[in-house]
């Protein structure tokens, strides 16, 4: 039933009766949600449900809203104590359940990244947060406990900013409800197209490119409905529940998303709504007593799920088998049972709540206990004073970090650090003897770059040989190639440039050229690296090594007629774990601290670059150096050596690790040292090192 207001329909209020069938359709978007992230593959694109809690949030703010403002009774206080006795005690008790497991089970660097997640998620910006943290040095989702908050803050800052959007149009501009609706949701969802194409991340977690799901949940709402004929009913809602689940069983990881994609289960999910509770089969399915329950429970099933699921898999250190699915599916349904019956129905219901003043000093005492949690975790680096002594030894080594990696030495991903201008001046680190005169060497390239110089440094010191250092972060020693996503390549134009203007205008009688290889021959990380790893996974490599191998040949052709010679250096193993954080949890639960990679699959992993390498040492008369020789034996590549725990990370040396291959330079720095006069080109037999094929 529709009731004029102006010239315009809107509701009225009867349409505020309970609707079955829309806790039916929670079920059907919690319960994909659960068993994608439980890894049953049968739900591979089970993620689009929070794109169907999306449309139905916005349904039910709207006419909520609309409905009180029609009957003159809208109170904005009273609507934010509902929606804070609605989302916020489980929400919270969740955080701290969850707080209080991750102080005794995460490392310092996962438990840093923790706080920031309870610190924004208590301030409703954890959408933010995570698009910001979806860089080059972050953790894998995985091991972010409140990684789903991120939905529950875009929905949060839609309600703060929605119901006084909606008043003033209702105020103001009652006449153009629908016109003004119809436009945020073009607006949102072309912005949407673009950000989808362009920059992923900002169009997955920020609300201005996904508001438009929302608004087509509050345009079911405004829009008259026609007294439909069952026949009718029964249509539209069987093609939108077709829709959703077309989208639930056919969509996957790799679907571009949300961009056009998420039009599919968001519009079937409107028609669902829109199409009403009489339908026939639809309405049964989502209306029968199973339905119903799983839909009222599903916000705490969906506030549960993911922490258990996170915990878990953490502890027992790989995927989800079958059985362990069904575990932690079962343990999920349990904790939001108990989370919606002692918790959210009590500060919804009970009678001490009723007062204003209690709800909103429990949510401020709330709020700014986790902000103050979560600033204390991050400013003091994850505490890691939790650990046993013992355990942080081990840890510690995560902080031995190269000092190439300073910020007047070397560049992030982002740009921030060394500064372009400083390269063409030559205002760089130094390397090797200071007091040795001119530099005569170049250390250019990456992160890897950054984490193996000090070997180069020891060794130039030993040798009495000064040089300089540059670096940026995924930025390796590749001019003009295309080596990964545009941005990434686009963002290394101009240091790359300025450090090629430095080398034409010092002319260094050599250039050490080091990089992630593997990573750019095959645009790809080591695959599953974490707490998940195994080496017994299938490597899928794709070849990606020919503008690799031109631009190398290319700059090396242009360094030799300046009289500048060329030092490739192999990249280190991967490791596959951060190996402190593993070696240190090892030490902890009492499991197996051998850590160290098989041969036979490492190879596999880089023998494309490897080989790339090589060919192009021999066909520009360079020079290669390899670290497989010191860190690998006949059938392991170890990531700990004398005592010393030799990486930082998965695949960066640490300082310790660094100097522990200073020695493999030794022979360099000699050569390096000689005057030019009685420097010979190397053979490619003596220089160019490489480990015997072993398979």
């Amino acid at each position: 039933m529709t009731t004029s207001v102006g010239s315009e329909h809107v509701m009225s209020a009867s349409h505020l009766d309970y609707r079955p069938d829309l806790d039916g359709l929670r079920a059907l978007a919690i319960l994909p949600v659960l068993l994608f992230h439980a890894d049953v593959s049968l739900f591979r694109g089970g993620f689009v449900g929070v794109d169907v809690f999306f449309v139905l949030s916005g349904y039910f703010m709207a006419r909520i809203i609309l409905s009180d403002l029609v009957a003159g009774t809208f109170s904005f206080p009273a609507f934010y104590i509902r929606r804070i006795k609605r989302i916020i005690p489980a929400l919270f008790t969740m955080m701290a359940v969850t707080a209080v497991i991750a102080w005794f089970r995460l490392m310092p660097e996962e438990f840093r990244y923790f706080g920031d997640s309870v610190r924004a998620a208590a301030l409703f910006t954890a959408n933010v947060l995570f698009r910001q943290e979806s860089g080059y040095f972050d953790i894998s989702a995985e091991m972010k406990p409140l990684l789903h908050t991120w939905s529950l803050s875009m929905e949060e800052q839609f309600y703060i900013l929605f119901p006084i959007s909606l008043f003033l149009v209702f105020s103001f501009a009652r006449r153009y409800l629908l016109h003004i609706t119809s436009g945020f949701i073009l607006v949102s969802f072309v912005a949407c197209l673009w950000a989808t194409a362009h920059s992923p991340e900002k169009a997955f977690f920020l609300l201005h490119f996904r508001v438009w799901e929302l608004l087509i949940g509050a345009l079911v709402a405004f829009a008259p409905r026609p007294n439909y004929d069952v026949r009718v009913a029964t249509g539209l809602s069987t093609v939108g529940l077709a829709a959703v689940l077309a989208a639930i069983f056919l969509y996957s990881d790799a679907t571009p998303f949300p961009g056009p994609f998420a039009a599919i289960p968001v519009l079937g999910a409107a028609l669902v709504i829109h199409a009403g509770s009489q339908s026939r089969f639809p309405a049964y399915l989502l209306t029968n007593g199973v339905a119903v329950f799983i839909g009222r429970i599903s916000y705490s099933l969906y506030l549960w799920h993911w922490p258990i699921i996170v915990f878990y898999r953490y502890e027992t250190g790989h995927s989800l088998t079958l059985s362990e699915s069904l575990i932690v599916i079962l343990l999920s349904f349990a904790a939001a049972i108990v989370s919606w019956r002692f918790i959210e129905q009590p500060a919804r219901y009970a009678p001490v709540f009723k007062s204003r003043r209690l709800v909103l000093s429990l949510m401020g005492g709330a709020m700014a206990g986790a902000v103050a949690f979560g600033f204390v975790v991050t400013r003091y680096a994850g505490l890691p004073q939790r650990l046993p002594d013992d355990v942080y030894a081990v840890y510690a080594a995560t902080y031995d970090q190269s000092p190439f990696f300073a910020p007047n030495c070397f560049a992030n991903s982002n740009g921030d650090g060394l500064r372009p201008q400083s390269i063409r001046d030559g205002d760089l680190c130094p390397m090797g003897s200071p007091s040795a005169g001119p530099a005569k060497f170049l250390v250019w390239g990456d992160s890897h770059a950054a984490a193996i110089a000090p070997a180069i440094d020891e060794a130039a010191r030993k040798a009495g040989v000064s040089g300089l250092f540059v670096g940026r972060a995924s930025c390796p020693p590749l001019p003009g190639a295309v080596f990964g996503p545009d941005h990434i390549v686009a963002r290394c134009v101009e240091t790359n440039a300025a450090i090629l203007s430095l080398i034409e205008k010092q002319r260094f009688p050599y250039v050490f050229m080091v990089g992630y290889w593997p990573k750019y021959v095959h645009r790809t990380e080591l695959p599953e690296e974490g707490v998940f790893f195994t080496a017994s996974e299938a490597l899928v490599l794709p070849d990606w090594s020919a503008p690799v191998r031109y631009s190398l040949k290319a700059t090396i052709a242009a360094f030799a007629k300046q009289g500048t010679r060329v030092i490739l250096v192999q990249d280190v193993p991967e490791m596959g774990v951060k190996v402190p954080e593993a070696l240190a949890r090892a030490k902890m639960t009492g499991e197996n601290e051998d850590l160290s990679m098989p041969f036979s699959y490492t190879l596999h992993r880089q023998k494309l670059a490897r080989d790339m390498l090589l060919a192009v040492a021999r066909e520009t008369r360079s020079s290669t150096i390899d670290p497989f020789t010191s860190l690998c034996d006949e059938t392991r590549c170890h990531p700990v050596a004398n005592g010393g725990i030799l990486y930082r990370d998965g695949d960066h040396l640490s300082l310790t690790g660094a100097r522990y291959l200073a020695p493999l330079f030794d022979e360099t720095m000699a050569m390096i040292a000689r005057p030019a006069s009685k420097i010979s080109l190397p053979s490619d037999e003596r220089w160019s090192w490489a480990m015997p094929d072993r398979h």
